[in-house]
């Protein structure tokens, strides 16, 4: 059974003529042909017009924009762009979460085109510089109840429960990876 993100993308990519009728090479020049270039955009597009699941739609949209770890080149190329220009006071930040995560254990740093993903077994965090000043960290925390700085992440991302926002180093504080780890030790 596929274990690894690269495993399940693999069996997906390997079913993907029987489960939508037509291979990834089929895909992606339906897909460049479009005209779109946004992933949202792509995702939407196949699972309307061609009535894909969402998994396949994103996986699809994914390998064609080339713009997850396991289609990108150079996943330290995809962490430099998302903290380059107005965002790059908000490495630092990036930075100290990552080395405080592996201290965990093993962890796997999953570079997407907009945010990190943080997978021990499961994805269990996403980091993500959304503004110029604010880096999101997501938590899976199903069972854990919000307070005023453990949010309810509502839109920010379906993939996660919770979300926290951080503005400075300073808020790297116990609380923070206390929330961190119990997500590690969940996924």
């Amino acid at each position: 059974m596929a274990k690894s993100p690269a495993e399940m993308k693999a069996a997906m990519i390997a079913g993907l003529q029987e489960k939508t009728g037509r291979s990834l090479e089929e895909w992606l020049p339906i897909l460049r042909a479009s005209g779109l270039t946004k992933h949202k955009e792509l995702v939407t597009l196949l699972k309307t017009e061609y009535e894909l699941t969402h998994g396949f739609a994103n996986m699809i949209a994914l390998q064609t924009l080339g713009s997850d770890s396991h289609t990108s080149e150079d996943t330290d190329a995809l962490v430099d762009a998302q903290y380059a220009g107005k965002k790059a006071g908000l490495r630092p930040i990036y930075d100290a979460l990552i080395a405080a995560v592996k201290k965990f254990g093993k962890v796997e740093v999953s570079p997407k085109k907009a945010y990190v993903s943080l997978r021990r077994n499961t994805q269990f965090a996403i980091l993500q510089p959304s503004t110029a000043t604010r880096l999101d960290v997501g938590l899976v925390l199903p069972d854990v109840d919000s307070t005023d700085r453990l949010e309810v992440a509502g839109s920010f991302n379906a993939m996660v429960t919770h979300r926290v926002r951080l503005e400075n180093l300073s808020e790297i504080n116990k609380e923070l990876l206390g929330w961190l780890k119990q997500a590690y030790e969940k996924g």
